[in-house]
């Protein structure tokens, strides 16, 4: 498995519109791109946001990557909601070395 990092801000008055549009878009993607596992959205206390991706590999991953301005959804979220220019990989592609899960 991959987790994809990616940290960005989001623009003034839209973060209520960005969280009830973010589950059509993460579905859009998850459509498009069936390698994507789970995607987590937090907010940091300095008002940066993190999208943390699970992916089921590396190659799925970086696929995605390169063609993700072709699902409408994410490029309209990406479009109306996140400062241009910030969004930037804080890690990239990580491999999942191991795991825990509560029970």
């Amino acid at each position: 498995m991959t987790i994809e990092l990616a940290r960005f801000r989001v623009r003034q008055g839209t973060q209520d519109r960005l969280v009830t549009e973010r589950p059509e878009m993460v579905a859009a993607l998850r459509r498009q791109f069936p390698g994507c596992l789970a995607a987590y959205l937090t907010k940091g206390d300095d008002g940066e946001w993190l999208d943390v991706v699970l992916w089921r590999s590396r190659a799925e991953a970086q696929h995605a990557a390169r063609e993700v301005n072709s699902v409408p959804e994410v490029r309209d979220v990406v479009s109306s909601h996140c400062r241009v220019g910030r969004i930037a990989a804080c890690g990239g592609h990580l491999r999942l070395e191991g795991r825990w899960v509560a029970d």
